[in-house]
Formats: structure tokens, sequence, C-alpha cells
């Protein structure tokens, strides 16, 4: 049985292309976003649509894929480890962000139709 200690999967829909950066490390690293969405009804009856949104890092070669063929509102399916960090903004602000170290990905489908 593979590690389940900190394994996330979603299939989701990117919310925007990836983007891609060279590190001064010599490293690359994709960056997007993935939406999950699931609908249910009220006491009322009425269809409540929840989506939750998830930060995306692919670094190296499934970065790479991911900036090449990767475009808003494709559907994938992602497999990876859940990481949070901090970070201190320009104006000295202190932010927590909690973002999915991708694995793996697979392409699930074309662009979602308006």
């Amino acid at each position: 049985m593979k590690n389940l200690r900190n394994s996330v999967s979603l299939i989701g829909r990117l919310g925007q292309d990836p983007e891609l950066k060279d590190l001064s490390s010599g490293k690359t690293v994709a960056t997007f976003s993935i939406a999950t969405s699931e609908s249910y009804y009220n006491s009322r009856g009425e269809r409540i649509e929840d989506t939750q949104w998830h930060n995306i890092v692919a670094w190296g070669k499934p970065g790479e894929i991911a900036a090449q063929y990767l475009k808003k509102g494709q559907e994938v399916a992602i497999e990876g480890k859940l990481i949070h960090r901090s970070y201190e903004t320009g104006k000295g602000e202190k932010k927590q962000i909690t973002e999915i170290n991708i694995n793996s990905i697979l392409m699930l489908g074309g662009k979602k139709s308006a």
C-alpha cells in the first residue's frame, strides 16, 4: 500500500494557465490553481454549489509539462502532498499559505465549454 500519511488526490479544473518560472538555482517550477466543486440541496430544496480552490505547485518535469499542455478550464487529476508555509510580504506582513506539491498529473478532458 502506498504511503497515505500526507497524500492528496483531486480532480478539478484549472483556474488559470500555469505560470512557469526558472529559478536561480536552475530548477523550474509551475504554479496554478484548480477548483473542485460539489453540489447539494439545502433544507429549502435549493441547489447549492460549493467550490474550493487549491494552489498547485509542480517542480521540474511535471511543471514543464503542465506549463506546456495545460490551459485554463481544463480538467485534471493531480496527486501530491500538502505543504503549509509562511512568508513575509514587502510590507512586513506575515502570511500563511497551503499548497499541493504534486507528484503526478493526468489530463482528463478538454476545456469546459461556456
